[in-house]
């Protein structure tokens, strides 16, 4: 099963996967929660729960791509925010948990 890392976006391994708003994959936030996580409008809980109910409809609609990422040795998931602030890849490493998958922490 894969080993999970966290890091921010400048970690460059090759098991690298940006999970940012931006780079729009199945594992990304939308840019409304982060918006309105960022104003404020919603707090960490409530994001959580978003994040959630988003990855846990990305599995069913994106099964391959969750699939490919089960299979793999390793995977760091990466995002902008700084190691000791919430942030959904952490998230993403504790759904993956869920999974199967060990998750090692946070990497420079």
């Amino acid at each position: 099963m894969v080993k999970v890392y966290t890091s921010q976006f400048r970690y460059s391994g090759p098991d690298r996967l940006d999970v940012t708003v931006k780079q729009k994959t199945p594992f990304s936030p939308s840019w409304s929660m982060v918006n309105r996580f960022k104003n404020g409008t919603i707090n960490q809980e409530e994001y959580s729960k978003l994040y959630i109910d988003l990855m846990n409809r990305s599995y069913i609609t994106n099964y391959d791509s969750w699939f490919n990422i089960l299979n793999l040795n390793k995977v760091t998931f990466v995002c902008y925010c700084n190691p000791n602030s919430f942030c959904h890849r952490f998230l993403l490493a504790q759904y993956f948990e869920i999974l199967g998958a060990k998750y090692y922490g946070e990497i420079e």
